[in-house]
C-alpha cells in the first residue's frame, strides 16, 4: 500500500537511447499521446499515463464527468481457450462463469486457498471455449498456469490492449464511429464485434469509472493509428480528449471501485472489503472456498468524507487517539467539493457515519467520518444508462 513520500513520486520518462527497458511495453497509441506529455506508470510491466503535461487532473476529470474522455490502460488480457477453458475459470473465480453466456462479461476475483485476494478483472467470454481476463495490475498468469496442469485449455498473452471510452457522451461517439450503426443489445457487461473505419474491433460495455462507457480492444493485426484518427473523428463534436489515471481515480473512488492491491490484497478476503456480493458460495468449489466458509465477514473497508483535507495515501487512521488502520486512497473530489477516499481497517468494530481521524496530505490529522460507498449513484444507474447526470463544472 505504500507509495512515495506524498511530496514526490516516481513516473516513467521518455528519453533518446537504447538500453534497459526489456520488462516495459508501450501501448500502440503511445506516440499519439506524445506530444501531450505523457506521465507513465508501469501497470502489468506497461505503461499507463498517470497524467499529462498538456491539461490538469481537475480539467481531465471535468472531461470525464461532463463530455468524454478516453484512457489507454495497462490492463493485462489473458487469452484462455479450449475445452476445459470454463472449468478452468470456474475454479479460478469466485463467481459461476457457466452462467457467463458468449459475447457477455463477468467480474473476475481471484483468491489465494487461504480466502486472501489475488487480483480482479473482467472476464470477456468471446466463444463457448474462448475467454479474455483484462486483470488489474497482479500476478494472475503463472498462477492460472499452475492451475491449468491437466486441462485441455491453452493460456497465453494474447498482446491486446484495451482503452476505455467514458463520459456523458460515450455512446454518441460510437454511433458515430460504428460503420454499421449502433451493435443491438448492448447493455451493461455487453460485449460485440463492430466495424470501426473498416476494422473489426471487439468492444464491452465496461470501465472502471462509473460512467456511461465502453471498451475498444486493440488486437495486433490492427492499424492503431488507422482506428484512432476515426475515433477521434468521431469525438471531435462531442469533446472527447485523451486524459490520465489520476484524474479517472477520483471518479473510481467516487464510485466505490476498489483496486486491486492497494485497497485489497492477499490480507483481506472478499467480505472483509465489500466484495462479498461477488462470491457464489453456491457453486460446487473454487480455489479460497473452503476457507471462506469460515473468514470473517465483518466489513473492515469504508470510504471516507473529509471536509478539511486531502487523505494521504498510507496514512493512518486513529479512534480516539488509538491507531485502527490505514489511507489507501485518498483524493480531492471537485464535483463534492471535499476530500474522499477509502481506508482499511484492523478490524470489523466499526459503523457508517462514524466519526474518526486520518492523516492528510498537509502531514496533519483531520477529523473525518466513515460512509458507505459508493459516494452517489448507489444504484449504479449511471454506467447502466439509467439515469442521465451531468454536473456543471
Amino acid at each position: 500500500m505504500r507509495s512515495s513520500d506524498q511530496s514526490t513520486r516516481d513516473l516513467v520518462r521518455t528519453i533518446k537511447g537504447a538500453g534497459w527497458d526489456y520488462s516495459k511495453t508501450r501501448h500502440p497509441y503511445f506516440e499519439i499521446e506524445r506530444p501531450k506529455g505523457p506521465n507513465y506508470c508501469i501497470y502489468n510491466r506497461r505503461h499507463m499515463a498517470v497524467c499529462f503535461d498538456d491539461h490538469s487532473t481537475e480539467e481531465g476529470y471535468w472531461w470525464l464527468r461532463c463530455q468524454v474522455a478516453v484512457l489507454h490502460t495497462g490492463e493485462l488480457p489473458i487469452q484462455f481457450e479450449g475445452p476445459d477453458a470454463e472449468n478452468l475459470l470456474n475454479k479460478l473465480f469466485t463467481k459461476d462463469f457457466t452462467k457467463v453466456k458468449e459475447m457477455r462479461c463477468g467480474y473476475g476475483l481471484a483468491c489465494y486457498e487461504d480466502g486472501g485476494l489475488i487480483v480482479d478483472g473482467i472476464v470477456v467470454r468471446l466463444d463457448k471455449d474462448k475467454f479474455w481476463y483484462a486483470q488489474a495490475d497482479g500476478d494472475f498468469y503463472s498462477w492460472a498456469r499452475a492451475h491449468a496442469s491437466g486441462l485441455d485449455v491453452k493460456i497465453s498473452d494474447p498482446d491486446v490492449f484495451v482503452s476505455q471510452v467514458q463520459g456523458p457522451n460515450a455512446m454518441k461517439v460510437l454511433a458515430l464511429a460504428c460503420d454499421n450503426g449502433m451493435p443491438e443489445n448492448f447493455g451493461y457487461f455487453a460485449v460485440s464485434r463492430v466495424s470501426l473505419g473498416g476494422q473489426e474491433v471487439v468492444i464491452s460495455r465496461t470501465g472502471y469509472t462509473n460512467e456511461l462507457g465502453w471498451e475498444f480492444y486493440t488486437e495486433p493485426h490492427h492499424d492503431p493509428y488507422a482506428l484512432w484518427n476515426h475515433l477521434a473523428d468521431a469525438g471531435k463534436s462531442y469533446g472527447m480528449e485523451i486524459f490520465g489515471l489520476d484524474a479517472m481515480n477520483i471518479r473510481r473512488i467516487e464510485a466505490g471501485i476498489l483496486n486491486a492491491g492497494s485497497d485489497f490484497n492477499h490480507t483481506t478476503n472478499p467480505f472483509e472489503v465489500g466484495l462479498g456480493r461477488f462470491v457464489d458460495m453456491s457453486k460446487d468449489d473454487f480455489i479460497g472456498k473452503s476457507a471462506l466458509l469460515n473468514v470473517s465477514r465483518g466489513l473492515r473497508h469504508f470510504g471516507i468524507k473529509c471536509i478539511s483535507g486531502e487523505p494521504m495515501i498510507s496514512g493512518e487512521v486513529n479512534k480516539k487517539g488509538e491507531y485502527i488502520g490505514i489511507v489507501t486512497a485518498g483524493a480531492i473530489s471537485p464535483y463534492l467539493k471535499h476530500g474522499i477516499g477509502y481506508v482499511l481497517l484492523e478490524r470489523s468494530a466499526f459503523n457508517f457515519d462514524e466519526e474518526i481521524e486520518i492523516k492528510c496530505r498537509d502531514g496533519s490529522m483531520h477529523a473525518a467520518n466513515l460512509v458507505e460507498l459508493p459516494f452517489y449513484d448507489k444504484l449504479a444507474e449511471i454506467p447502466r444508462g439509467k439515469r442521465i447526470d451531468t454536473p456543471k463544472k
